[in-house]
């Protein structure tokens, strides 16, 4: 059962007829990134109590619930932090912000409950994987034994203080695909998400000449080591999409390219500087998604997503945006919103926000958004690289009325055997307009009912139509419209 908020409903029904200079759209991506690393996002603190258990997954229903009444989509939730995980793993210890301590387990699966509570609400979970830092002295020495550095040694590089796995070094592309397997195995994720995947700051000292004197075979050493992440990204890919193919594969690089003619000064780039080659992923088909940290303003932004959309392989530009600058470099939500703007217009897939509290935690940003660029709701964008396939439409919605509730209800086609969501549109007259993002009451449904909290007295009339859409989020053709009309009166 998914219940919809009395308020987010009943806002729909006064502006359906106003004229918006832009329409919003229909199809679009609206992410954050959740951080779990020192507890940032979530969780605010450690528990070793079930009422301690119980007020973090509250604290992550509350953050949810805000997130969906502004109509967001997708969330990244940071599964692998330095070297640690958010579930329980064969392989690297259990991340300590949710017990207080190193590889205790919480007593719950922190990212089985993010990925059901993201499902319950309509929004995709990726898992955000911190590819190649393992953490500083610290942290590792906390670790010990369960430490990659103590398990793998052979695999890690200690680089000013801080440790990382070594791309080059012959195992870490298999070790770093056994964690994914464990995450896509194990858990019903809708993609798995690569920050991180780079050389480190500094990379020109990175210590690694022991490897590249190994398998360099006199290359150029830049060369050399791009080459060792793009193998280890189409390592991935591949053995994902073997074995679930709906399963996106998307990173985050650095929100620049390369040094572009309108900007020749560009500062850190991901080709030059940290020996990231994304456009090349993009070129041969092993990524979904690229969602570049374009953490700037003006000419630091506008030309760089120009460079990302005009070379994205038919995939998925989406724009990361610094939502944290507002507090910590004094940008105002107008630089953000016009960023938002930009992407709409010039081909990006969408946005994500970096970090979900500076969203959530910023009053004028959030608000904005909710009321205006995330008013009504989206539907994700059609994965149809991976498969284009119609689904069948359900036959029709049903509505009843219970107390002050309407309950629609629809079946599953039944020459359907894959998993489907639904989206429902409405309308207050007698025709739905499918193209219109006002139309959609609800999208991402799992499961074959929604309630809706009425006024008991509104006397008003209802059309409504349901369709299904695949794991790729390839939609059907509409359901037989239904039409209802509510009284005060229970008939």
């Amino acid at each position: 059962m998914r219940k919809w908020s009395l308020a987010l409903f009943l806002a729909f029904l006064p502006v359906c007829h106003v004229v918006w200079a832009v329409e919003p759209p229909k199809e679009e991506i609206r992410a954050v990134w959740l951080a779990t690393v020192y507890g940032l996002d979530w969780p605010s603190e450690p528990a070793s109590t079930e009422e301690g258990r119980e007020a973090q997954r509250q604290a992550l229903r509350s953050i949810l619930d805000r997130l969906r009444d502004a109509n967001f989509n997708m969330v990244f939730v940071q599964t692998r932090l330095r070297g640690d995980v958010i579930y329980p793993s064969a392989i690297e210890p259990f991340s300590g912000v949710f017990s207080g301590k190193c590889g205790k387990s919480p007593g719950y699966d922190p990212l089985a409950f993010v990925v059901e509570e993201c499902h319950a609400r309509g929004m995709e979970c990726h898992a955000w994987f911190v590819t190649f830092p393992l953490g500083s002295e610290k942290s590792v020495r906390e670790r010990g034994r369960l430490s990659v550095v103590k398990k793998r040694p052979e695999l890690c590089k200690r680089h000013r203080g801080e440790w990382y796995l070594d791309p080059g070094a012959a195992g870490t592309g298999d070790y770093i695909l056994s964690l994914v397997k464990e995450i896509v195995n194990g858990y019903d994720i809708d993609g798995i998400h690569f920050d991180y995947i780079r050389y480190p700051e500094h990379a020109k000292a990175f210590p690694d000449r022991t490897s590249y004197k190994k398998y360099g075979r006199k290359r150029p050493l830049a060369d050399w080591r791009r080459e060792n992440i793009d193998r280890m990204v189409r390592q991935i890919y591949d053995w994902v999409k073997g074995v679930k193919p709906w399963v996106q594969v998307s990173s985050s690089p650095l929100g620049k390219y390369d040094r572009i003619e309108r900007v020749p000064n560009a500062g850190w780039t991901a080709y030059g500087n940290v020996y990231q080659d994304p456009k090349k992923w993009l070129r041969e088909g092993k990524q979904d998604m690229i969602v570049p940290m374009m953490y700037y303003l003006h000419d630091n932004f506008f030309p760089f997503l120009d460079d990302w959309v005009k070379d994205d392989g038919g995939r998925l530009v989406v724009p990361g945006l610094g939502a944290y600058r507002i507090e910590e470099s004094g940008w105002t939500v107008n630089d953000i919103t016009d960023q938002i703007d930009y992407s709409r217009y010039f081909g990006g897939a969408g946005c994500a926000f970096f970090r979900c509290g500076n969203v959530l935690d910023n009053k004028d940003l959030y608000e904005e958004l909710r009321d205006h660029y995330y008013k009504y709701p989206a539907r994700l964008p059609s994965l149809t690289w991976l498969n284009d396939s119609l689904p069948a439409a359900p036959d029709e919605v049903r509505v009843e009325r219970i107390g002050d509730e309407l309950r629609l209800s629809w079946d599953k086609p039944a020459s359907e055997t894959q998993d489907l969501t639904y989206t429902v549109y409405y309308s207050l007259t007698d025709s739905v307009d499918l193209d219109s993002a006002r139309s959609i009451l609800a999208t991402n449904i799992h499961g074959d009912e929604l309630y809706l909290p009425v006024e008991a007295d509104r006397e008003r009339g209802y059309t409504f139509v349901v369709t299904a859409s695949t794991r790729y989020r390839v939609e059907s053709a509409p359901s037989r419209e239904t039409y209802y009309y509510q009284s005060k009166f229970v008939k």
